[in-house]
C-alpha cells in the first residue's frame, strides 16, 4: 500500500489553516514541537520573522523533503484537521472573528484532505484489482498451459494396449492433477498389506484415491474393498474412486446409504477437468455437497456443470 501524499490545494490550505489557528507564535512552535518527529528542524527558522512567513517556511521544507519528512507533513494535516475547539481563540480581542476564521480554514483543509485521501483509496483499489486481475490471468494461464500437457498425455493413453501400464501412468495424471491444484497429493503407497493409489487433502478433510481403468462398469463389491480402507481410517477421512467407464446403479446405491465414506467420479468428470471446463476443486465440492444433501455419492458432470452455469 503506498503512502499517503497531500495534494498541493491541501498545502496551501495547511498553511491557511495553520497561520489562523494559533496566534502566537509559541503556541504555534509548541503545536509544530509535539507533530514533527524532529523538532529539531524548528530551529532553522527565524521565529522573528512574521507567522505566516514561518507556517510557509516550514511547510515548504517538509514538502522539499518529502522523502524523508512525508510523514512529518501527513500528520500535521491529520492533526490540525481534528482541531475543533477554537476557544484559545474565543479569549482574544476579537477572538470571535478569529475563531470563526480559524474554523473555516480548519474546515476548508479537512474537506479537502478527505477527498483527496478517498481519491487516493479508490486508486489503491482499482490498482490491487488490476494486480489481482493480471495475477488470475497469469496463473490461468499457467494452469492452462499445465492443463494442456496433462490432456496430451491421457489422450496417448487411450491407444495404450498395455492396460497395466495405462493404469500406472493413469494414476500419475492424477497425482499431478492434484499438485496442480494444490491439493498436497502423496504418490501410491502400501500400509499394512493395503495398496493405496494416492492421498490428498482437500477443505479439512484427508481422502484416499483409487483408479480403476476397465471395461466393466465398477459394481458394488468392487467398491466395497476400498470402503473398508477408509473405515479403518480416522474419521476425517473420505475417499475418492475413478472409475474410468463408471458405475453399476447397484455399486452407487449400496454405498450412498449407511455411512457414507466414498465419493465417485469417472472418465468424464476427469476429461471436464483437464479441458479446463471445471476445476478439480469445484468439482470435489459439488459432489461432496451433493452427497451430503442428498446421500448420492455419485453426480453426473451434465448435473454439475448445468448447476455451476446458472
Amino acid at each position: 500500500m503506498k503512502s499517503k501524499v497531500v495534494s498541493p490545494a491541501a498545502i496551501v490550505a495547511l498553511k491557511q489553516a495553520l497561520t489562523d489557528l494559533y496566534w502566537y507564535k509559541n503556541d504555534l512552535r509548541s503545536f509544530l514541537t509535539t507533530n514533527l518527529s524532529n523538532a529539531s528542524l524548528l530551529s532553522r527558522i527565524d521565529w522573528n520573522a512574521y507567522k505566516r512567513s514561518i507556517v510557509s517556511e516550514v511547510v515548504d521544507f517538509l514538502v522539499k523533503n518529502q522523502t524523508a519528512m512525508q510523514a512529518d507533513l501527513v500528520r500535521l494535516v491529520e492533526e490540525v484537521s481534528k482541531v475543533t475547539d477554537f476557544s484559545h481563540l474565543e479569549r482574544l480581542d476579537g477572538g470571535k472573528a478569529k475563531a470563526t476564521l480559524a474554523r473555516k480554514s480548519v474546515d476548508a483543509l479537512r474537506t479537502l484532505f478527505v477527498v483527496h485521501a478517498e481519491i487516493e483509496a479508490d486508486e489503491e483499489k482499482a490498482a490491487a484489482r488490476r494486480q489481482k486481475a493480471a495475477d488470475n490471468l497469469k496463473k490461468s494461464s499457467a494452469v492452462r498451459s499445465a492443463l494442456d500437457e496433462l490432456s496430451k498425455k491421457y489422450l496417448l493413453l487411450l491407444t495404450d494396449a498395455n492396460p497395466q501400464q495405462r493404469g500406472f501412468d493413469l494414476e500419475k495424471i492424477v497425482c499431478q492433477l492434484f499438485a496442480l491444484f494444490d491439493l498436497d497429493p502423496k504418490a501410491s503407497f502400501r500400509i499394512q498389506g493395503e495398496q493405496i493409489d494416492g492421498a490428498f487433502s482437500f477443505d479439512g478433510t484427508e481422502y484416499l484415491f483409487e483408479a480403476k481403468w476397465q471395461k466393466e462398469q465398477i459394481a458394488a463389491h468392487d467398491l466395497d474393498g476400498f470402503a473398508k480402507k477408509i473405515e479403518r481410517k480416522l474419521d476425517n477421512t473420505l475417499g475418492l474412486y475413478l472409475s474410468m467407464n463408471g458405475y453399476s446403479s447397484d455399486g452407487i446405491a449400496a454405498h450412498s446409504s449407511g455411512r457414507r465414506v466414498i465419493l465417485l467420479i469417472d472418465g468424464g468428470h476427469l476429461m471436464a477437468v483437464l479441458e479446463g471446463r471445471i476445476e478439480l476443486p469445484q468439482l470435489l465440492t459439488r459432489i461432496k455437497r451433493n452427497a451430503a444433501q442428498t446421500g448420492n455419492i455419485y453426480l453426473g458432470l451434465g448435473e454439475i456443470l448445468q448447476v455451476r452455469d446458472k
